[in-house]
Parts: structure tokens; sequence; C-alpha cells
């Protein structure tokens, strides 16, 4: 048995769960989030847990029961307290503003660039080098931080870009002086 698939998830007050026809759907005071139950793991919903039982015990069949239950715990956190994920910036002049559903980048090129939020994503700017995404979805959440940060790397040299606010970025030594 799965260590971590054998748990049961716990829905906290406010929080309905249906499961019907390969489907479970969560709700909650942050959204609703749907996912298609994986081929082989039964989703059972006991009062206000749901546990989840595989079919076979062959690697694939662990695999999908632990990757099961870790997106419904995931789903049910974000329909209840909701995820967030803080992007810094740091360069002279490179700043952020919102604009509308969208967020408007100033990052040293020659234009500004301004990234599209996807549905279910929200943005906060703090101070204008502070960037709060906040959403109910997990991996929407996540992606969107990514392409965001992808943008403009931090470089290794000065440092400049926009970089997860609990990033390490290793700096290099430039070119030595010469004498």
């Amino acid at each position: 048995m799965s260590r971590l698939g054998k748990l049961p998830v716990e829905l906290p007050s406010g929080v309905k769960a249906v499961i019907a026809q390969g489907l479970i759907n969560v709700e909650g005071p942050k959204g609703k989030l749907k996912m298609e139950i994986p081929k082989g793991i039964e989703l059972v919903l006991e009062g206000t847990k749901i546990t989840s039982r595989r079919s076979s015990d062959t690697a694939e069949q662990k695999a999908r029961h632990g990757l099961a239950r870790s997106l419904l715990a995931n789903m049910v956190k974000g329909v209840a307290q909701g995820f967030e994920k803080k992007l810094s910036i740091q360069g002279v002049g490179y700043r952020a503003a919102i604009k509308g559903q969208a967020i408007g980048l100033t990052l040293g090129f020659s234009h500004p660039v301004d990234f599209p939020l996807p549905v279910g994503v929200t943005a906060k700017v703090d101070g204008n080098t502070t960037i709060v995404l906040q959403s109910a979805d997990k991996a929407l959440l996540g992606d969107t931080a990514a392409k965001i940060r992808a943008i403009r790397p931090p470089e290794p040299y000065q440092g400049k870009g926009i970089r997860y606010s609990d990033e390490v970025v290793r700096r290099k030594a430039g070119k030595a002086a010469a004498k």
C-alpha cells in the first residue's frame, strides 16, 4: 500500500466533494476545481473523509495511487485556503503594475511587456517590485509564476531579473580588471 495514498483526505467545513463518472468535483469558499480520477484508482467519500484505493499492486498503480491522493489534497486545500506565490523583481528601472486582467512589466526591454493572467489566478503588486499571485489551483499557479519568471530570469552576474521570493541566485564573478 502506498504510504501517502492510504492516508485519508479530510474535508474542512465549507468544502463539498462530489464523485461521479470518473470525475471528482470539489467546491469551497475559494472556488471550484475538478479532476479526472486516474484509471485503476477508486475514491470513496465517507462523511468528511475521502479515501483512495487502487486496483492492483503494480508499480504504475502504486505511483498513481499516491499521485491521485496528493492532487486531491491540493484541490481541497486550494478551495478552502488557496495558494500564493511571490515573485521579486530586481534591477534598476524594473517594475510591475496591474493593468486589468494583465500584469504590465517594465524589464529593460525596448518595450513594456503585458502578461495576461489566466482565469482563476489573481495578482497584486506591492511596491512596484513584488508580485503576489493567488489561486485555488496549485498547478495553474505554479505554471503562471514560471511563465512570468521566464520573461526575464535572474542573471548570475548582476542579479537582475524576476525571481521567486525564496529563490537564491548564485552570483558569478565578472571579468577581473586589467592591471
